[in-house]
């Protein structure tokens, strides 16, 4: 095994600490491990973890979450739903630098962030709890001492596995707002819950909530004589050995999907576009393998960490001109070396275009410039151009276009 230790932006742009755990050979896939509350990304159990599933063939990004470790910022400021956002942030990081993760795995209250940010990451087929609480109230009894000089204070400094950290009421507030149970219902991901019955931290009793509330397909392991922080290593190598046996089918399942919907050439592609939630206007842009971010620019109360929807149509456009003149002139061999379409949008009154038929209003004025380079006379050239305007996203723009809006569940 190989590791690999760098920083990445978390939910808020703090930079967050990080350690990817890799096997000897190519991966045959990628998880995401959440540590317990107050841990770390070194905790014996997530080092071991990460080993055991490497030694599988499976490679782990682990990480400390904001305020945690060697992670920048204020644990006094973070919540259950930061640690979400993380979550979230450590998956696309991973997916753009090495590959999607497949696997979301979560130790305690880490457990129970993965199940809440499970539908955030489309990519993940399986997710696995480990001593999870049900719900993310559960860690308010952690503190149940404290909890009075917290709402009364506003603030106090507890001490949680021989650290001292500092908890705001905010946190107590916002934890017993979170209501697991109906994203459970929706998980619709491989589920394999992990507990040990003897657990003096979190009930098993929690691992049978999770267990009823999910859907299949599902599992549940029993940890016998396995503490709460899995502080054996050979409890941690047992537990990711069982992780790696259990999500083969799984993994196996998904790849035999993909490689039936690459064969099938004639079907649409799905694009799903979801809110985030890390900022006002973000959206995660899902098409097949691929994954993209659109965003609104900070003028308009976004973050401009993506493009805008109409940076995104101009593109579908600029791409399908240049791949549609590439396609022409490998068929008719022309010595095409290089084309660079630069497109702009806005709006212009309709009295200012001479060669529109409306009179009236506003239009959308698309101004496309193509740069073409290669050996070519004047007729090729002249040519290409005419090609570009038959690429068929052009021709949808300029064609009546039909587009039917339902509710997800059918209705109307």
């Amino acid at each position: 095994m190989r590791s690999e230790r760098f920083h990445f932006p978390g939910h808020d742009g703090q930079q967050l600490a990080a350690t990817l755990d890799l096997p000897d050979q190519t991966p045959s896939a990628y998880a995401l491990l959440a540590h317990c509350f107050t841990c770390g990304q070194n905790v014996l159990a997530a080092r071991h973890i990460a080993a055991a599933l490497a030694d599988h063939g499976i490679a782990v990004l682990r990480f400390d979450f904001t305020g945690i470790g060697a992670s920048e910022g204020e644990f006094a400021n973070t919540g259950f739903a930061s640690n979400v956002d993380d979550l979230v942030a450590a998956a696309d990081h991973l997916r753009a630098v090495h590959g999607a993760p497949a696997i979301l795995i979560g130790h305690s209250l880490g457990g129970t962030a993965c199940l809440a940010a499970a539908a955030r990451i489309p990519d993940a087929r399986a997710v696995v709890t480990i001593g999870a609480p049900s719900d993310p109230s559960h860690v308010a009894g952690l503190l149940e001492a404290q909890a009075d000089t917290i709402r009364r204070d506003g603030e106090a400094e507890v001490v949680l596995a021989g650290r001292a950290f500092r908890i705001k009421r905010a946190f107590l507030d916002e934890v017993a707002e979170h209501n697991l149970p109906p994203t459970l219902a929706r998980l619709r991901k491989a589920l394999l819950i992990l507990h040990a019955p003897a657990d003096a931290i979190v009930g098993i009793d929690n691992a049978t909530r999770i267990f009823v509330a999910a859907r299949h397909p599902k599992s549940f392991v029993s940890l016998a004589g396995v503490d709460h922080l899995v502080s054996e290593g050979k409890d941690a190598a047992y537990i990711g050995g069982v992780i790696a046996a259990w999500v083969t089918r799984y993994l196996d399942a998904s790849a035999e999907a993909a490689a039936a919907a690459a064969s099938d050439d004639a079907a649409p592609r799905r694009v799903v576009v979801q809110e985030t939630g890390v900022s006002a206007y973000q959206q995660r842009i899902t098409v097949g393998p691929h994954h993209l971010l659109a965003d609104e620019p900070l003028a308009a109360g976004g973050a401009d960490s993506g493009p805008t929807p109409y940076d995104l149509l101009l593109s579908g456009l600029g791409a399908c001109t240049a791949m549609t003149m590439r396609m022409y002139a490998a068929r008719k061999k022309l010595p095409l070396a290089h084309v660079t379409v630069t497109l702009t949008h806005r709006k212009i009154h309709a009295a200012d275009c001479a060669e529109c038929e409306t009179r009236t209003g506003l239009l959308d004025h698309i101004e496309r410039v193509i740069a073409i380079e290669g050996d070519l006379d004047a007729g090729e050239r002249k040519k290409l151009m005419e090609i570009a305007d038959k690429c068929p996203v052009h021709r949808t723009l300029q064609s009546k276009i039909h587009i039917v809006t339902r509710t997800a569940d059918g209705a109307a």
